[in-house]
């Protein structure tokens, strides 16, 4: 049996919390496709391309290249359960980092599950280490030229680092 699962986020940058959930999602399924958000009125920090690049060179850094191998990467610009099928996913994985995103997750799980009864949502929660970094205080970090080391691999660390060097 084939296990997909489903990650979506913006993943702009990669962090360290995304590699944690992607870790423990590997755990649960045989394949892990990564669904990057595509939002038209959003300007990211990273390209669709460079945030694809970014989560491979991540995971095999800190999981290894026979882990980054079941791994997909794709874009989508609808509902997450909706690419999830479309990728033949049977869950559809969430990170956790506190009570705040439960409640809000909560939510989205629900309205999921009337969207998409054969797709299972799987809450995960973030390691200790990581509970504190999102993407957003990430780039906030980085943009004040803040040392963004520990909250992402070294991958994304150079990467930020040039990107913001070229502004």
């Amino acid at each position: 049996m084939n296990r997909t699962a489903f990650y979506p986020g913006s993943f702009d940058p990669p962090t360290n919390g995304h590699i944690d959930v992607l870790q423990q999602a590997l755990g649960l399924a045989d394949r892990l496709v990564i669904g990057i958000g595509i939002h038209p009125g959003k300007i990211p920090v990273f390209s669709f391309e460079e945030r694809v690049d970014l989560i491979r060179a991540s995971a095999e850094e800190v999981l290894g290249v026979s882990s980054a191998a079941r791994i997909e990467s794709v874009g989508f610009d609808k509902l997450a359960v909706d690419a999830a099928a479309s990728h033949g996913a049977t869950m559809l994985i969430r990170g956790l980092r506190d009570g705040t995103d439960l409640d809000y997750e909560m939510q989205m799980a629900g309205m999921n599950r009337q969207l998409a009864p054969d797709i299972q949502t799987v809450f995960l929660p973030a390691s200790p280490s990581v509970r504190p970094i999102t993407a957003t205080l990430v780039r906030q970090i980085a943009k004040m030229g803040g040392d963004i080391s520990a909250f992402v691999p070294e991958a994304v660390a150079k990467a930020m680092t040039e990107k913001l060097t070229e502004k």
